[in-house]
């Protein structure tokens, strides 16, 4: 959706919320107090009223703008900017071209959309052909790091994530190249290089044991024979960076290079949400326009049922 399509299709709040209510139908309304989903609509409250126990619940509750004093304009100004750039904008950027005067509430919403993301996408799981690997982004150093670092204040860190893409080996039935394309990726904060944070890491991403995965050789990897179907491991090179685990690395690279474009400084505890919105954006490049309705509903589900 362009800037030109957005000011026709949402002209004031009201068009905001319908656009808001007729998804949120789409996708279902869950009562709260008995777990009914059968509701009447009070168009003078802009509430659902529970057919069981009359219950009722707001347009906002159970959704991301929950308890939010910000209108359903500015939230939708806000998926806008969100899903309409591959680079997206930092929360200072966005509290800029929405005019507002406050920066605290506009940081709050844009990681609550961050976190949508990040619900949205943990629904997925990847299968086949898996690259795996790690990668070391920048953050802002931490108070005992800057105590224990000489470097004074804007002191910076290293912060180890896991990546992994889902690919597929594509061949040229004509030259005989073989290619590996990528579909889905993911991108998890790791706590530590221990291999237990490894494997559950790598768990949680895959759909069954059926899967091949590709890494470099670690001895954080050592038991990801136990639970794939083929574990498949090379001595770090320039070859395996560019080929076996070259979709990986474009990824960790693409982010990098955003993060570092975007964002004046990110701490460690809201890396996974920076992270979110990144690869969002990615598993989802070629929607077009529709990643706008797909932000909208993710903010629906993302704490509801």
């Amino acid at each position: 959706m362009d800037i030109f399509s957005f000011g026709v299709h949402f002209t004031d709040e009201k068009s905001c919320r319908l656009h808001f209510k007729e998804q949120r139908d789409k996708e279902g309304v869950l009562c709260n107090r008995c777990g009914s989903t059968d509701h009447y609509w009070l168009q003078n409250k802009w509430s659902y009223q529970c057919k069981s126990c009359a219950a009722r619940i707001s347009l906002r509750s159970g959704t991301v703008l929950e308890s939010s004093k910000l209108s359903f304009m500015i939230w939708y100004k806000t998926i806008f900017l969100l899903s309409t750039t591959k680079k997206g904008f930092s929360s200072k950027e966005i509290q800029r071209q929405l005019g507002l005067k406050r920066y605290e509430p506009v940081w709050a919403m844009v990681h609550k959309l961050r976190k949508a993301m990040g619900k949205r996408d943990e629904r997925y799981t990847l299968e086949g052909m898996i690259e795996m690997d790690e990668g070391y982004f920048t953050i802002e150093a931490s108070k005992h790091e800057h105590k224990t670092q000489k470097a004074g204040r804007g002191s910076k860190t290293k912060s180890n994530v896991m990546v992994l893409a889902e690919s597929t080996v594509l061949k040229d039935i004509d030259t005989g190249k073989v290619d590996r394309q990528s579909r889905y990726f993911k991108a998890k904060v790791l706590e530590d290089h221990k291999a237990e944070g490894t494997d559950h890491t790598l768990k949680q991403a895959i759909d069954e044991e059926q899967v091949i995965v590709f890494t470099h050789k670690s001895t954080s990897y050592l038991d990801i024979a136990d639970y794939v179907e083929l574990h498949i491991t090379e001595k770090s090179n320039e070859k395996i960076t560019k080929e076996t685990l070259k979709w990986v690395h474009i990824a960790i690279s693409n982010a990098k290079r955003n993060f570092a474009g975007t964002y004046h400084k990110i701490k460690k505890k809201y890396l996974q949400l920076y992270l979110n919105e990144f690869v969002y954006k990615l598993n989802r490049r070629y929607f077009g326009d529709k990643i706008f309705d797909r932000l909208v509903i993710a903010s629906i589900t993302a704490t509801g049922h």
